[in-house]
């Protein structure tokens, strides 16, 4: 059990939720706005990705994190950043008997270098590592983190100061984050989220999280979350195993059946569970603590 949870609010991620829902925010000033939303309704930390205000779609375009950064920190809220670095790796294939040439339309793969210019540029407190390759439920996607350019991430990650939040989706990916951080590249405290239920990684079954949980190591610090309906019990199973609360938007875009939440109406309903099981909410300052985070604003 854990008696002292922190909750992330994942406000927006790159999939296409945003045309299943008009509270899904697109526009760097609506992505703030959720930040300080999240914060309020007692969420210690923002993950966050942008899109492209016009269209929706997700962008790696450093300006639109510029204006993000800066509204977020203009408000005055007292939030953790944790600014996704997963964007640049992205495959796409040709069908299955003609896999090559790739899809330009989908295909993006960028160097490390690329993938980190708005971290290394805007200094966040925390960034995402994609710890692994994945296939999603799409026929020809590959989510695409060699080990080579996970450990060149890495290393820039840690020359900058920022604290990684390794992604973990798969138990591979979690064997893969020891390796780095028994090579020295991750500092301690190490910093996982358990990615839970999305295809085709670790399932979400209460069997699957306990034999992912039973494989972290005691002195690293995990959160979870699972996408959907199970968001919001996921909220309990994660203080009942020893770990943090992750809900929001990139997630799940329910409330309840037939109820569209906003990304403040999750964090609220996170809150009321874990305050229902007698648990501690953790501020921002609290985490930066734990975590040992350089707050540079």
């Amino acid at each position: 059990m854990n008696w002292d949870v922190f909750i992330t609010c994942a406000v927006t991620g790159s999939g296409q939720s945003h045309k299943k829902s008009d509270k899904v925010p697109i526009t760097p000033q609506e992505i703030a706005d959720a930040c300080v939303e999240a914060a309020k309704a007692g969420a210690a930390i923002a993950h966050c990705h942008v899109r492209d205000p016009e269209t929706g779609a997700p962008s790696r375009d450093p300006a639109l994190y510029r204006e993000l950064v800066a509204r977020v920190r203009d408000s005055g809220t007292d939030i953790v950043l944790n600014l996704t670095a997963g964007m640049g790796g992205d495959l796409v294939f040709g069908d299955p008997e003609s896999p090559l040439p790739l899809d330009p339309a989908g295909t993006d793969m960028v160097g490390a270098t690329e993938r980190l210019v708005h971290i290394e540029e805007l200094l966040p407190e925390i960034c995402t590592l994609d710890c692994g390759t994945m296939n999603f439920a799409e026929a020809d996607y590959v989510m695409t983190n060699t080990p080579g350019t996970l450990r060149a991430m890495a290393r820039r990650i840690q020359a900058a100061g920022v604290k990684p939040e390794i992604e973990v989706f798969d138990t591979g990916h979690l064997w893969l984050a020891k390796a780095l951080v028994e090579e020295g590249l991750i500092d301690d405290p190490v910093m996982i989220q358990l990615c839970m239920g999305i295809p085709y990684g670790a399932p979400n079954d209460p069997n699957t999280l306990m034999a992912m949980i039973n494989n972290v190591p005691d002195s690293w610090t995990y959160s979870m979350f699972t996408i959907g309906r199970l968001q919001l019990p996921y909220v309990a199973m994660a203080a009942l195993t020893g770990g943090n609360v992750r809900v929001g938007l990139e997630d799940n875009i329910w409330l309840e059946k037939g109820k569209l939440a906003s990304n403040g109406d999750l964090v609220e309903r996170a809150a009321t569970i874990l305050s229902a099981m007698n648990v501690n909410i953790m501020g921002p300052q609290a985490v930066r603590d734990k975590l040992k985070l350089q707050k540079r604003w």
